[in-house]
């Protein structure tokens, strides 16, 4: 196919989503506050773009009910999760729940975006551009601060569900 070739097929729904569910990616909960309080999601698509300067990007669904917030906000907070927070990954992946309250611990940072406390590391970010790209916006983000903690077995989400990456011997 020549670059310029324009495509008028494409692959159904259902096929595209049974591809990516081979395929393994690390998970994360996206943090944000744009002054009306608190939200979140799980995210898989978190990926970095950049060394220099050091970006990140991931993906959200216009439908999520932390669209808003992450339209709004000016700076967000990525959590990594290990292994054995598949609780908190299900908690910010459900509709219709406080996904701050109950047994969510988290805090404030001192620039105010929300922070898981039990994430083994995160990166605080500027966002820098949002892109719509069909029912989802991309977010593209300056990485600005961040806390690595220890090493930790990372969460995975593979095949429609979460599970621990294993190394190969």
């Amino acid at each position: 196919m020549s670059a310029g070739a324009h495509v008028e097929e494409r692959v159904g729904a259902g096929v595209f989503r049974a591809l990516f569910r081979g395929h393994p990616a690390g998970v994360t909960v996206i943090c944000a506050d744009a002054g009306q309080g608190p939200a979140g999601f799980t995210a898989t698509s978190l990926t970095s773009v950049s060394l220099d300067p050091p970006l990140v990007s991931f993906a959200i669904a216009s439908t999520s009910s932390a669209w808003p917030t992450i339209r709004e906000a000016g700076s967000l907070t990525v959590n990594f999760l290990s292994a054995d927070q598949h609780e908190i990954a299900t908690r910010f992946a459900t509709s219709g729940i406080d996904r701050f309250g109950g047994a969510t611990l988290w805090s404030r940072l001192e620039s105010g975006e929300p922070v898981l406390d039990n994430a083994p590391a995160f990166l605080r970010a500027v966002v820098t551009d949002r892109i719509e790209a069909g029912d989802h916006h991309v977010v593209l983000a300056l990485v600005v601060d961040a806390e690595t903690g220890g090493s930790h077995d990372p969460l995975v989400y593979h095949a429609g569900g979460y599970c621990a990456a294993a190394p190969l011997a």
